[in-house]
């Protein structure tokens, strides 16, 4: 990873690009956008781990049964009479 010195030039690059009046807002903006990624994954683990539980506990049917009607031309003798 950075070392100190490599960290702190970093920062006094950014002091002087950025300007000092701007580092409190950009912080600001970094912290809010921290909390809301880590409020997000916090949802989303929640949801999942719901969601795996309510499909470990539900009861599985057994799928409908075929249905067994039998067409009725086939036992009629085609609309003819028996005589």
């Amino acid at each position: 990873m950075f070392g100190i010195s490599e960290i702190a030039i970093i920062l006094i690059v950014v002091i002087v690009l950025l300007g000092a009046k701007k580092l409190p807002e950009l912080a600001r903006n970094a912290g809010k956008a921290a909390r809301i990624l880590k409020s997000e994954t916090k949802a989303m683990k929640a949801d999942g781990a719901a969601t795996e539980q309510q499909a470990t506990y539900q009861i599985k049917q057994p799928p409908p049964a075929e249905s067994t009607s039998t067409s009725h031309s086939r036992d009629t003798d085609s609309g003819r009479s028996r005589a």
